[in-house]
C-alpha cells in the first residue's frame, strides 16, 4: 500500500477530479449526486470509506485534484477513520488539496471534545474545515457550491489561482484556548 501523490499524473483539460472520503456512506452520495451535475467542467468523483486505496487500479486511476475527509460528528468511528486516513497521503496533497468536511455540527448530542479533536486536526494539517447540513436538500447544494470553489481552484481551472494560496486563505486556524475545557 502506497502513498496517494498529488503530481504523479498529468491533468485533464476542464476536467476535475474529486475524492470524497466517507465512512459510513450517509452524505457522500448525495454530495456526489450533486458535484457531477455542474455545468462547464467534467467533474469525476470517487468515493472510498477509508483510505489507502487499493493498489491494483493505481495505473488506471486518475490524478485525484481534491480529496475531502467527511466526518460525521455524531460517530466517533467517523473521526478515528479520516485520522486513520490521513496517514496514507503524500504530504504534498496538504498544500490546498485536501479538506475536510464536518456533518452534524448542531447535533446537542454531538460532545463538544469531538468538534475540537477536528478542529485540531484540520489546523495541524493546514487544511480547510467546511461544515454542512447533510439533511436538506438546500444543505447539500450549499456543500457542494463550497466544494467546487474549492475543487476548481485545486484542480488549476481557476486562471491566476493556485490551491497553495486558497489553502492559506481557508485554512483551519485553532485559537489558542483550544485546549481549555468548554463552557457549555
Amino acid at each position: 500500500m502506497s502513498l496517494l501523490k498529488p503530481f504523479s499524473k498529468l491533468p485533464g483539460l476542464n476536467l476535475a477530479n474529486i475524492l470524497l472520503v466517507e465512512s459510513e456512506e450517509q452524505f457522500q452520495q448525495s454530495l456526489a449526486d450533486e458535484l457531477v451535475k455542474e455545468p462547464g467542467i467534467s467533474v469525476n468523483v470517487r468515493l472510498a470509506k477509508n483510505l489507502p486505496l487499493p493498489i491494483e487500479n493505481e495505473e488506471s486511476r486518475p490524478r485525484l485534484d481534491l480529496i475531502v475527509f467527511i466526518i460525521n460528528l455524531t460517530s466517533e468511528l467517523s473521526l478515528q477513520s479520516a485520522e486513520a486516513s490521513v496517514k496514507y497521503l503524500d504530504p504534498g496533497y496538504f498544500l490546498g488539496k485536501v479538506c475536510f468536511m464536518v456533518t452534524n455540527a448542531r447535533n446537542a448530542l454531538v460532545p463538544s471534545a469531538r468538534l475540537d479533536a477536528v478542529r485540531k486536526l484540520a489546523a495541524s494539517l493546514q487544511s480547510p474545515l467546511l461544515f454542512a447540513e447533510d439533511q436538506s436538500p438546500h444543505g447539500v447544494a450549499n456543500a457542494t457550491e463550497r466544494l467546487l470553489t474549492i475543487l476548481k481552484t485545486s484542480a488549476g481551472l481557476v486562471p491566476m489561482e493556485t490551491a497553495l494560496y486558497l489553502s492559506n486563505l481557508t485554512r483551519c486556524t485553532v485559537p489558542p484556548d483550544i485546549d481549555q475545557p468548554s463552557f457549555d
